[in-house]
C-alpha cells in the first residue's frame, strides 16, 4: 500500500477515535454509493453527522479543510442523500470535517469543524 494511503487510513482512524471520544455513535466508515465515498456517518445529540476526513502530512502548503472543493461538497451531499434514503434516516443533517496532520512526536494535530458546510441550493 502506498504510503498516502496508509497516512490516509491512520488518519481515519485517529478520526474515528476522536470522535468517540466525543460521545458520538459511529454508524458507518467508508460508507459508498457507486464511486462516490463518505468518511464517516456518525450519530450525536439526534442529528444525523456526516463526516470527511482530510490528512496530510504537514499543512504547511494547504491546509487539510481547505482541501474540500465545491465539487466535493457536491458529492458529499449527494452520498448523503443516498445514505438517508436507503436507511430511512428522518433527523437533522450535518456536515463536519476533521482534519489530522502528524505531529512530529508521534502525536497528531486533530481539528473537529462543525458544520463546515451547507449543502449547496440548486
Amino acid at each position: 500500500m502506498a504510503e498516502h494511503n496508509e497516512l490516509g487510513n491512520e488518519g481515519e482512524e485517529r478520526a474515528v477515535s476522536y470522535l468517540a471520544e466525543k460521545g458520538y455513535k459511529i454508524l458507518q466508515r467508508n460508507w459508498r454509493c457507486g464511486q462516490k465515498e463518505i468518511d464517516i456517518v456518525a450519530e450525536k445529540d439526534n442529528m444525523l453527522v456526516i463526516v470527511e476526513v482530510k490528512t496530510r502530512s504537514t499543512d504547511t502548503f494547504e491546509h487539510p479543510k481547505e482541501a474540500i472543493t465545491n465539487g466535493k461538497i457536491r458529492n458529499l451531499v449527494t452520498t448523503a442523500e443516498a445514505y438517508i434514503f436507503q436507511h430511512d434516516i428522518m433527523m437533522e443533517t450535518r456536515f463536519d470535517v476533521v482534519s489530522v496532520i502528524p505531529l512530529k512526536n508521534g502525536g497528531f494535530k486533530i481539528e473537529h469543524v462543525e458544520d463546515a458546510f451547507l449543502p449547496p441550493v440548486n
